[in-house]
Parts: structure tokens; C-alpha cells; sequence
């Protein structure tokens, strides 16, 4: 509804552009009809559906890109990087539907664009998270997590949601806690905290099943020290 009132706002309007999950806005999961109302309504008003994969694609949520837990949709435009070189600065702006066609060989370029380097480590990544099975690894390690936090923080006064997608985390208290980031520094524990109430937790997606069980104890006891 939010989305549809601001477009209703905005008549010039030719895209909607939002994240799967929000990432700096706390790990916030929508609702799974959220995706697939704005792709009608874009459908609906001939607007772009463009997603920011930037923080939720090539893995991070157990699908190689966010919008696919929702199989019956396809964005117009989707914009990737971070994961997508595992390290090596690297993105991409993918089009479908409305946006296909638009940009033309020549119309758009940068000085690094389209680098050697860049692509080949991308590929690389590609390569890796397919061979090592790793999409399926994400979803099954992140739903164990996700139950261990509950377990360990359900019922600990001052938390008031524990969230996931997979590796994503966001773990929201009732007060600030920026603090925790150098709290957790000195335990040798490298977490964000973003939202001001949200730590948010975006593990690698090669640990193991004895690294995740570490990961959610010394975060749990952290909250619980910090509490």
C-alpha cells in the first residue's frame, strides 16, 4: 500500500525501485505477497520493477538472487555487486521485459567497465558457488542459525525480533546498541550494527555447521553481557 500511494503521488513515475529485503534498514524481510503486488502494480502502470540486489543477490539468501523465493516473478531491471567479486569491486545492471533493449552497444560505458579482472573473478565466483553446492548450504545452515538464535535469545528481555533469508541476520533489540561493535571487536567478533537497534550479521557463505554453532554463541552471549 505504501508503494502504491507513492506512485499514486507521483504520476511521472517510470520505475519502482526497492531491495528484496532491506539491508541497512535492519534485515527486514517483507511479506510474501510484498514483491509480487509491486510487480503487478508496475505491470498494472507500465513502471520498471528494479530491484537493488546489491547487499541480497548471487547467494546471500540461499537463491542465487532474493526475488526468486518468490518464483512467479521477474524484475525489469536488477542491479548487482558486492558478492558477485567476493572481494574484487565489481557490478552489474541486468534488464528484462519493459527495460530490455533500452541501452544499446555504445550507449553506456565506464573507463573500468567490462574489465578482464573484474569479469574473470566474477565467473570464478559464479564458478564456485554452483561446483560447492554452496545455495543450498546457505539455506539449510541459515535456518539452523536462525532456530539456535531463537532458542538462545527468544526469550531474553530487550530483544525484540530475530529475522533472517538465509545468511542474512538482524537481530533487534528495544534500545541502542552501536556500542556492541566495539564490544564485539575486543571478543575478537566482527558484527555492524545498523537502524540504530539492529545487529545485523552477513556470516560467509563457506562456513561449516561447527563455525555457525561458534558464530551464534558468541553473538547470543555477547547480547546477553551487553543486556
Amino acid at each position: 500500500d505504501a508503494v502504491r500511494m507513492a506512485v499514486s503521488h507521483w504520476p511521472e513515475a517510470v520505475a519502482v525501485l526497492v531491495e528484496p529485503v532491506q539491508g541497512e534498514g535492519g534485515i527486514k524481510v517483507p511479506d510474501s505477497e510484498y514483491l509480487s503486488a509491486i510487480r503487478d502494480l508496475c505491470t498494472q502502470r507500465k513502471l520498471l520493477m528494479m530491484l537493488d540486489e546489491v547487499q541480497t543477490g548471487v547467494g546471500r539468501t540461499g537463491k542465487w538472487f532474493a526475488f526468486q523465493h518468490k518464483a512467479d516473478l521477474l524484475p525489469d531491471v536488477m542491479t548487482l555487486a558486492k558478492g558477485m567479486g567476493n572481494g574484487m569491486p565489481v557490478g552489474a545492471c541486468l534488464v528484462a521485459g519493459l527495460a530490455k533493449g533500452v541501452l544499446q552497444a555504445g550507449n553506456h560505458g565506464s573507463t573500468f567497465g567490462g574489465n578482464p579482472l573484474a569479469c574473470s573473478a566474477a565467473l570464478a565466483v559464479l564458478e564456485t558457488i554452483e561446483k560447492e553446492q554452496l545455495l543450498g548450504h546457505v539455506s539449510r545452515l541459515g535456518e539452523q542459525m536462525f532456530q539456535q538464535f531463537k532458542q538462545q535469545l527468544g526469550k531474553t528481555e530487550g530483544v525484540k525480533e530475530v529475522r533472517h533469508l538465509g545468511f542474512m541476520f538482524g537481530i533487534e533489540l528495544t534500545t541502542p546498541c552501536a556500542e556492541l561493535v566495539k564490544l564485539a571487536l575486543q571478543e575478537n567478533i566482527l558484527i555492524n550494527v545498523t537502524s540504530e537497534k539492529v545487529i545485523r550479521l552477513l556470516p560467509p557463505m563457506i562456513i561449516n555447521a561447527e563455525e555457525a554453532v561458534l558464530i551464534v554463541n558468541k553473538v547470543s552471549q555477547l547480547i546477553k553481557t551487553f543486556l
